[in-house]
């Protein structure tokens, strides 16, 4: 009993220094450094908010809302059908309404909630995350928010070059098994998880935490022991950023940041343990570079996804597929951001010839700097290399030819 109790004792003791030293680590005065919604910038940190006289409790609500009309034209595969529709899903739609919240807490706490209306299912929860701020070389991230994973998800969601996403990272890649309904893509997007993070000599960024696995759809828990490795099925995933200029900006221009030299070198890898409904352990790795150049900005990254099946599913070989992109936009003095973007994915996996291209330009008209933005892109589609023609269309079943996106953005 006695040994209890000193053990009892020092663990109190322990947790009272740890709590002593993390709150004076943490420099007050800063802390509002820390608040970060990953969808807009939060830079007018003070501007709308609520806090406590002391100081100890901040509380900053924000909004995203993307308005867009699309126009989408698919090739009709060489079927001859006699009334194919080749224009689909045009119209206007409202692909982000996001309301959130972001502020402090006991001068080390950090947090943000957000639901976003034009979700469903579990999607609805945007993200809902605090960090505990130890100091800028050591935070932990507990809740729902992005996996450290590609400088495209990175990027805040109201600050990108275009209005969608690289198709290279977010469409499915083909599978040649029954498991279409389930294909994965190269990238991991948001989760719920525990991670650890920090930036060391304003130089080096680490990302490194485990993930469900299961996606931004899914609140609960799912999740079992690998058979073929007798470890959790959780998604085990890392980021290393080299930063020699200092920390980079979480933007793709802003007509506010025109006067400021970034670049940023960065390698990512997860490992998805028995994913997609336990049919295969997914290893992802990519290599980014970007730079930002007072109105110049650059990026490009190259990823691979490489799906090994587990024995349950009685098929030996592995499946490796690979992407990649280039982006750049500059930011003329009349506020306007002309824009070009090429992919390359390769979506039938290095086993089969021919890759899928996309050229993409655009612009980004900031009309009230990032709080009112008018974006426009087209994007074109190119089959290379394929074996016949039966195999290019298969590879490029549910891509558009053409598309075509005017989207108007307001946040605060």
């Amino acid at each position: 009993m006695k040994i209890t109790n000193k053990l009892i004792l020092g663990a109190l003791c322990l947790t009272s220094t740890l709590s002593g030293i993390a709150q004076n680590q943490v420099d007050k005065k800063n802390i509002d450094k820390y608040i970060e919604s990953d969808v807009i910038s939060l830079v007018d940190r003070a501007g709308f908010s609520w806090q406590t006289s002391k100081g100890d409790f901040k509380l900053k609500p924000y909004m995203l809302i993307f308005t867009r009309g699309e126009y989408n034209y698919v090739d009709d595969e060489g079927l001859n059908i006699a009334e194919v529709d080749n224009v689909i899903n045009t119209g206007f739609g409202i692909p982000k309404a996001v309301l959130g919240f972001a502020g402090t807490a006991f001068g080390k706490i950090t947090y943000n909630f957000a639901l976003d209306a034009a979700a469903s299912g579990g999607a609805l929860l945007n993200q809902a995350w605090f960090d505990i701020n130890m100091k800028d070389e050591f935070r932990l991230r507990v809740g729902k928010f992005k996996t450290p994973m590609n400088r495209a998800y990175q990027v805040r969601l109201g600050q990108s070059l275009l209005p969608v996403l690289p198709a290279s990272l977010s469409t499915q890649v083909n599978v040649p098994y029954s498991l279409n309904s389930v294909n994965p893509v190269m990238s991991t997007g948001f989760d719920i998880g525990i991670m650890a993070h920090g930036l060391i000599n304003n130089k080096w960024q680490y990302q490194a935490g485990i993930f469900n696995g299961t996606g931004i759809k899914i609140n609960h828990p799912t999740n079992t022991l690998s058979d073929d490795l007798d470890i959790p099925s959780f998604l085990y995933s890392g980021r290393l950023a080299y930063m020699p200029y200092g920390a980079m900006p979480l933007h793709e221009g802003d007509p506010k940041d025109i006067n400021n030299f970034k670049m940023s070198f960065a390698a990512s890898a997860s490992y998805n343990v028995e994913a997609n409904y336990e049919s295969s352990n997914d290893l992802r790795m990519g290599a980014e570079f970007s730079i930002l150049s007072n109105r110049f900005y650059f990026s490009s990254e190259a990823y691979t996804l490489n799906m090994d099946f587990v024995e349950r599913q009685k098929t030996s070989a592995s499946i490796n597929y690979w992407g990649a992109y280039a982006q750049a936009g500059y930011m003329l003095k009349s506020n306007i951001q002309p824009v070009v973007r090429f992919e390359v994915m390769d979506r039938n996996s290095s086993d089969e010839d021919g890759l899928l291209l996309l050229p993409a330009i655009g612009f980004n008209y900031y009309i009230i700097g990032q709080n009112l933005k008018l974006q426009a892109m087209y994007q074109g589609l190119i089959k290379s290399g394929h074996e016949n023609d039966y195999k290019a269309n298969d590879d490029d079943n549910g891509l558009s030819e053409h598309k075509l996106i005017v989207q108007l953005q307001f946040s605060f």
